[in-house]
Order: structure tokens, then C-alpha cells, then sequence
């Protein structure tokens, strides 16, 4: 990892806090899953730290690919506060398409802009975030179980 710079190491920083907080979000949706849901939008707010890292890395010359994933998760994060804290629309069981499809791009591509751009950096970062990515996956596909259960998500 020698050679990164300061800009590079809050890149790198922003990107596996981000997909941390998806993890614990996650897990504790399937083993908690009404105290997930209370402080969920958390999870959300958590999009303003990112785009301002965003703004940090534009301002600091950085390329595209390093400063768009905090301003794509904001985007994502502004949908799931409209969809799930404002209209508070039952959008996943059942699945309602027009609501999930875009919602699920807007999920997953911050989530791209920040795993994609490690393999610039640094090869293993790329891999590591890979695997967190998967923990990611399995934990959130499997905590919408829990949702079926009658909780409001």
C-alpha cells in the first residue's frame, strides 16, 4: 500500500466503513430486527459523511471513479429515506418492482464505486472488499426473512 496518499487513504477508509456499517445494518436486521429497523435510517444519514468525503476528493483533484460513490450513496440514501421514513411504502414483501429496481441500483452502485476503484490502489484491497461484500450479500438477502414476520421493512 506504499505510495497512497492522504486523499487515497480516506478514499480507502470511506469504502470499507461504509460496507462495515452495511454488515452490522444487516446483521442486526436478521438477529435484531426491530431495534435494525428503529435506528435503520442510520444507515442512511451515514451517506451525508460520504458525499462530503465525496466533495473532499473532487476538490482534491481526484478522478471521477474516487469521488462519485459518496454522492451515488446519497442518492440512495435520499430514495430509501423518501421510500421507507417519508411515504413509508411496504415495498419489499411483497416486492413492488417499480420501487425495488431502482432502489437496488441506487444500493448497489455506490457500492461498486467504492469496491472497483481499490483494485487502482491496491489488488488486495479490491479482494478484501470482496469478501465483505459477500458477508454483505448473504446477511442482507437473509434478514428480509425476519421482514416476512410481520416488522414494518
Amino acid at each position: 500500500m506504499a505510495g497512497l496518499d492522504g486523499l487515497d487513504i480516506l478514499f480507502v477508509t470511506t469504502a470499507f466503513l461504509f460496507q462495515v456499517a452495511l454488515i452490522i445494518h444487516f446483521a442486526l436486521r436478521r438477529w435484531r430486527f426491530t431495534f435494525a429497523i428503529r435506528w435503520g435510517w442510520v444507515i442512511y444519514a451515514l451517506s451525508l459523511p460520504a458525499a462530503l468525503v465525496s466533495g473532499v476528493l473532487l476538490a482534491g483533484g481526484k478522478s471521477w471513479s474516487y469521488w462519485l460513490s459518496g454522492f451515488l450513496a446519497l442518492a440512495w440514501a435520499a430514495y430509501g429515506t423518501y421510500v421507507d421514513y417519508v411515504q413509508k411504502i411496504q415495498w419489499r414483501s411483497p416486492i413492488r418492482p417499480s420501487i425495488a429496481i431502482p432502489y437496488v441500483f441506487l444500493y448497489l452502485t455506490p457500492i461498486m464505486f467504492y469496491w472497483f476503484p481499490l483494485a487502482l490502489l491496491w489488488k488486495p484491497l479490491w479482494y478484501i472488499y470482496a469478501v465483505l461484500f459477500v458477508i454483505s450479500t448473504v446477511l442482507n438477502v437473509t434478514s428480509h426473512r425476519a421482514s416476512q414476520q410481520g416488522a414494518r421493512l
